[in-house]
């Protein structure tokens, strides 16, 4: 049975995401707030903004009102920024509920919310009432967009507390290209794809400053090491962050040109004031504001993280990034599973 599906959020990962559903039989809507981004999907069949030198299908519709892109759908996948997802689920939450719906929720955005620290799928479950949802579900991995639209190999996990909806959601997605798994980790999946952009914008910082492949390896297994003890500080399954939302998350992130946080990093590491790094890239760093939510909820739980603190002071507090890296080199000697 053919299902339908709205896509908030069209961006490069949610016009790509509604294009994999579309290809895989699904009926897709693409909600969009910005109406000359609409009228390009829907004349032209392209968002050139976030995807270059592709055509979508013309089966895929895009929509201005959020009240039509979610009209009797099946399911509703979240693709907005991080710090927009309450606002945006609100107004969810009130037409699910004059419309009596009930729908299955999924997510596929990466970051933790400012002020409350919270997880998005705890931020949805805030926000949409049980009675209008059958399941959260959140879907992540590594997978750059740019490369995804072209076919590349790609695996993800989609973790949900409901494995019925898991495995619904997986059938959804899987092709010969996109290889979902299902998790019940949703705690381990959300903060290992949340707290990875930290360690890309240090990664690209260290490019930036001429540092080589050592040092990129250093700080991609010492980030992981921190971002696995707060995630099972919450209650997170250890073995979550060696798998696709943890490492394979590190790896393409911090590695990939195609990643926005990686360049911040760079332009940062030489010399480019925060300011100016956000009105280079034009789209939302989701690194940074996550370094602080992360740093914050590090300092509340008692979780050593030098690195997010290092990185937290130099978007921060103007701290020298030689400086701070000089710091964490000269840190006294440990055990390396401390």
């Amino acid at each position: 049975m053919t299902k339908e599906i709205a896509v908030l959020g069209a961006g490069s990962w949610g016009s790509v995401l509604a294009s994999i559903l579309d290809e895989n039989g699904s009926n897709v809507k693409l909600w969009s707030y910005n109406k000359e981004q609409v009228k390009e999907f829907n004349e032209s069949h392209t968002n050139t903004k976030y995807i270059k030198n592709f055509t979508f299908s013309d089966s895929i519709k895009a929509y201005n009102d959020l009240g039509e892109a979610i009209e009797d759908v099946d399911y509703i996948l979240f693709v907005v920024p991080t710090q927009v997802t309450r606002s945006v689920a609100h107004q969810v939450a009130e037409i699910l509920k004059e419309r009596h719906q009930w729908v299955n929720i999924i997510h596929a955005s990466k970051g933790i919310e400012e002020k409350t620290y919270l997880r998005l799928s705890q931020v949805l479950a805030q926000e949409i009432a049980p009675e209008n949802r059958q399941s959260i579900s959140v879907l992540s991995g590594p997978s750059q967009a740019e490369d995804v639209v072209t076919k590349d190999i790609t695996l993800v996990t989609v973790a949900s507390d409901n494995q019925k909806a898991a495995k619904e959601i997986q059938d959804l997605f899987m092709n010969h290209y996109f290889r979902v798994y299902t998790s019940d980790d949703v705690i381990g999946v959300e903060i290992g794809a949340a707290l990875k952009n930290i360690i890309a914008l240090g990664a690209g910082a260290l490019y930036g400053l001429g540092y080589k492949d050592n040092a990129k390896a250093a700080l991609m297994t010492r980030g992981l090491a921190e971002i696995s003890r707060l995630g099972t500080s919450f209650g997170a399954n250890p073995l979550t962050f060696i798998g696709l939302s943890g490492v394979g998350d590190i790896i393409v992130t911090a590695t990939s040109t195609n990643s926005r946080n990686w360049r911040a990093g760079n332009e940062l590491g030489r010399g480019e004031s925060l300011d100016q790094v956000i009105k280079n890239m034009g789209m939302v760093i989701e690194g940074i504001a996550t370094t602080r939510a992360a740093y914050q909820l590090s300092k509340k739980r008692g979780v050593e993280m030098p690195i997010t603190s290092a990185i937290y002071h130099v978007l921060y507090d103007g701290a020298d990034i030689k400086e701070t890296i000089n710091q964490l080199m000269t840190r006294e000697g440990r055990s390396e599973i401390e």
